[in-house]
């Protein structure tokens, strides 16, 4: 009992200085926002229902089994760190997002996206699907969360605006660390995110470090990424619009030599920094690209590809970076078809075909 009443001590204290901070236990007199405090072994879902917009639900560390659906707008879900865990539970699928094997989702409708949802400072793992799971939303945070080991990605948002994906770890999950797309069921023409953010976050240990799909108007700026079979994926197709006008600048990318056998949609990758494929318009610019070595078709520091249906990919900017020890090249253009797509500036030693460095 003495051990207990410590620990509540503790989580209480934490919440206190998180309270004075600003967050509010109870409602205030100008914005009636109020902080829903959860404990391990208490319903995050049942805090969650019970918020309103401006609200915040606060987990104390610990230990939370079971998935998390979050469908109205303004509302935070924050825990206090990695110490604060959410994983699988044992009963029966409750909400759509246990439905789909998913840890934390945010789910709007069509036509009524969620707006302004933050979730921040947990960790969600061992998830059949997604750890994070975003779909119809507007202006949606995820910060300092760490997705690992979940069956497909670590962090996935589709249908999606104005996202911002900041100083958050995704390490050894299924596919992508971080997997952004305009939809994932059919077939549609690039979604503009309006300036969605992929900034300082590290990919470790995944298929793909992150990946960007049929979307167009995001940037990818300062991650770390290592470890994983390939860095970063920006994919385009026939679809019209055509995917691009993505920024993917000042990222670290060493060492993605994991190998990672072939799927259905996708060849065999390791060894793979940056690959741009179907994708317009776009700049990769003062990345630092080191020691990425494989034996995929897709292997390099960086490579533009020709879409796996045959869309080139046209007026790209590759310049500006920092390129060593990649194999079989530093700089690949198989997509030798795609109109106006330059390399300037690049420090490098070898390229396909010769004459890009």
């Amino acid at each position: 009992m003495r051990n207990m009443t410590k620990c509540h001590i503790a989580y209480l204290a934490c919440a206190a200085a998180l309270i004075g901070a600003g967050l509010g236990a109870a409602p205030s007199t100008a914005a009636g926002r109020m902080t829903h405090l959860v404990f391990p072994g208490e319903s995050i879902q049942r805090a969650v229902d019970a918020a309103e917009p401006g609200d915040t639900v606060l987990l104390t560390p610990g230990r939370y089994r079971g998935s998390v659906e979050i469908d109205t707008s303004g509302v935070t879900l924050r825990g206090m760190g990695r110490s604060t865990v959410v994983e699988p539970g044992t009963k029966k699928a409750v909400n759509r997002c246990a439905e789909g094997g998913n840890g934390i989702c945010v789910v709007g409708a069509k036509g009524r996206a969620v707006e302004g949802v933050t979730v921040a400072s947990l960790t969600v793992t061992g998830f059949a699907g997604s750890g994070v799971f975003a779909q119809e939303t507007d202006g949606l945070t995820v910060r300092n969360v760490t997705a690992v080991k979940n069956g497909v990605w670590g962090i996935a948002q589709e249908r999606s605006v104005r996202g911002v994906f900041r100083q958050n770890t995704a390490r050894d999950n299924g596919d992508a660390g971080l997997f952004l797309a305009n939809t994932i069921k059919t077939e549609e023409g690039a979604t503009d995110t309006a300036g969605t953010v992929v900034q300082r976050n590290r990919l470790e240990g995944n298929r793909i470090g992150i990946t960007v799909r049929r979307l167009r108007n995001l940037t990818v700026a300062d991650n770390h990424l290592t470890g994983n079979c390939a860095g970063v994926f920006v994919v385009g197709d026939e679809n019209k619009p055509r995917a691009g006008a993505v920024t993917v600048a000042d990222n670290r990318i060493l060492r993605n030599n994991k190998s990672c056998p072939k799927t259905a949609r996708l060849d065999a990758l390791q060894g793979i920094g940056i690959v741009l494929t179907g994708a317009e318009d776009s700049l990769v610019t003062r990345n630092r690209v080191t020691g990425n070595v494989g034996n995929s078709p897709l292997s390099g520091g960086i490579v533009l590809w020709k879409s796996f249906v045959g869309t080139t990919s046209e007026r790209n900017r590759i310049t500006d970076n920092v390129l060593e020890g990649n194999a079989p090249a530093d700089l690949v253009n198989t997509d030798t078809a795609g109109r106006g797509n330059t390399f300037k500036g690049n420090t490098c030693r070898a390229s396909r075909p010769a004459g890009l460095c």
